[in-house]
């Protein structure tokens, strides 16, 4: 009886519930907003805290790290925006770091592959030589890296500095231009001492030179009057300034 009762009691309260919805349902109005006009300046996607991994050619080769990531798709060029900072890491075949880049902020030009990035740039390569600059491309197409900002490289033996920097994908083939350098001299170096093997070489050469130069006199000599009695005088006066 109990049960009963809890029955109707429960088909009273669907009675009377459900028609107060359809009727809340139908007094609501449905409210439209203006087309979007502008849809390049909205993105399509926004990330908050991204951290996510990329493949290049089916290998995943890089971690993404960024506060914000922003997908422009219909901007000309169309392109990722990492407006607060990116950094990103590079793997080697089994998947340990083997260099790494951070800047305050990134674009990424997916048509093109080419990677725009500013601010505070720092990269490490697979040598442990850091690059320092404020402006670096990364075309991936092209698999080369360059910037025409001034540059600061820091390595185990070596600093550079200068500009119109190039370099291979992986930043170890690398040249710069207008550049400064600091090299470490060894206290324990040698005194150089010529080779005798050279020297006695260069003696030999200068003796024949001689000979050549006194064959040739004579000749000139012999066929030219007037140039011995030039030759004749030219020792008489020599002998007189004596």
């Amino acid at each position: 009886m109990y049960k009963i009762g809890l029955h109707i009691l429960f088909i009273f309260i669907l009675i009377s519930v459900i028609p107060c919805i359809f009727v809340s349902c139908a007094e609501d109005e449905i409210r439209y907003t203006d087309a979007i006009e502008n849809r390049d300046s909205i993105p399509l996607l926004k990330s908050i805290g991204v951290s996510t991994l990329i493949s290049d050619s089916g290998i995943v080769s890089y971690r993404l790290i960024a506060e914000e990531w922003f997908v422009y798709d219909k901007k000309e060029p169309a392109y990722w925006s990492f407006e607060k900072g990116l950094f990103m890491e590079k793997y080697d075949k089994s998947f340990k770091v083997e260099a790494y880049l951070h800047c305050d902020t990134a674009y990424y030009y997916y048509d093109s592959r080419i990677w725009e990035l500013r601010g505070r740039v720092n990269v490490r390569n697979s040598r442990g030589e850091t690059f320092k600059t404020s402006i670096l491309y990364w075309d991936q197409h092209e698999k080369r890296i360059y910037s025409d900002q001034y540059m600061e490289i820091k390595g185990i033996d070596r600093e550079l500095s200068g500009y119109d920097f190039y370099s291979n994908e992986m930043m170890t083939d690398y040249e710069i231009h207008s550049s400064r350098a600091k090299f470490p001299i060894s206290e324990d170096r040698t005194e150089p001492h010529p080779d005798p093997v050279i020297m006695s070489e260069m003696r030999d050469t200068v003796s024949n030179d001689s000979n050549n130069i006194n064959i040739q006199i004579d000749s000139l000599t012999n066929n030219n009057p007037n140039t011995s009695k030039t030759i004749k005088n030219v020792n008489q006066m020599k002998d007189s300034v004596k």
